[in-house]
């Protein structure tokens, strides 16, 4: 009986300091450093994210600030009149236009030139830098130039001649959105590079060297070790494109001057500024961010299987 007793009281702590490590974790200090991140992430992520969500089951509209206004409750009429406005529709269709050319194009280059900038080259250095000073620079700068080189007598068309497209890159339905796409591509590929090159520092050497020896030549070393080596990188890089796509608005805004022409160039966050602070009606603005934010989830969902799978 004393054994046992005294078994009972040895299992009485352990079980207690099991559920406070399940709990609090085997670091519970770690939780003091990951609060105030955890209140940032509540305060400018779930919170706004809550709200829109409220408001696009509502028939919401801005007031003074005090005032006691009705909002009654709608159901899903707000997600009906977004799904039913072609505006919203094409705009979504413009995004889509876009991630199918800035995805891809983001993931092959990056690769590459991360590739050729992790090797043994002259300027290496510079050149890292050149290609990583478009992504901290200011958009406003970039779309300045960007202007100068694809307007109607710009750089471009002047250097093309008779070969240069009529109506002109930007105000030209067909090509404003790759236009678009590629601008981003060239203005975030110094970040994306950034971490390939971080990836790249986790592949062994020592299969490059072994390839080598069996007369593999570079292109077969890059399919056979550098991809698959970098897979995990891959799928952020895919991940954080698609987010950055989805998120479109300042290109579009500034280039094509709110979307031209005709909307072709439009994006499902710069039709959310036109209806929720242009036109004054949060609650559609709010469905269009909704669906927005469940679509970015599904394609990042369905990019992780498709690129994680063996």
């Amino acid at each position: 009986m004393k054994a046992e007793a005294e078994t009972a009281s040895t299992d009485k702590p352990s079980s207690s300091r099991s559920r406070r490590t399940a709990i609090l974790g085997r670091q519970p200090l770690g939780l003091v450093f990951a609060a105030p991140y955890a209140v940032f992430l509540a305060a400018v992520f779930a919170y706004p994210l809550g709200l829109a969500v409220w408001i696009s089951f509502q028939d919401y509209f801005f007031a003074a600030p005090g005032a006691q206004v009705d909002r009654p409750f709608v159901g899903l009429e707000n997600y009906k009149t977004v799904l039913g406005d072609p505006a919203v529709r094409r705009s979504f269709l413009n995004v889509i236009q876009f991630l199918l050319i800035n995805v891809p194009l983001t993931v092959v280059l990056s690769l590459v030139l991360a590739s050729a900038l992790n090797g043994a080259i002259r300027g290496r250095a510079a050149l890292r830098v050149a290609y990583y000073i478009p992504y901290v620079t200011a958009s406003v700068a970039l779309v300045a130039v960007w202007l100068f080189l694809f307007s109607s007598g710009g750089m471009v068309n002047q250097l093309l001649g008779p070969l240069a497209p009529d109506p002109s890159w930007l105000v030209n339905s067909a090509l404003a959105m790759p236009v678009i796409a590629i601008f981003v591509t060239w203005k975030q590929l110094g970040f994306f590079i950034l971490l390939y090159l971080a990836a790249l520092q986790n592949v062994p050497k020592e299969l490059y060297e072994a390839a080598a020896v069996d007369g593999a030549r570079r292109f077969r070393s890059f399919t056979n070790i550098t991809v698959p080596g970098v897979r995990p990188a891959t799928v952020l890089v895919v991940i954080l494109a698609t987010i950055t796509g989805a998120n479109l608005f300042t290109e579009p805004y500034l280039l094509t001057n709110g979307g031209g022409p005709d909307g072709a160039s439009s994006s499902p966050v710069l039709v959310m500024y036109q209806k929720g602070i242009e036109q004054g009606n949060p609650d559609t603005a709010s469905a269009i961010g909704v669906i927005l934010v469940i679509g970015v989830l599904l394609i990042s969902l369905v990019n992780r299987k498709l690129l994680e799978r063996d």
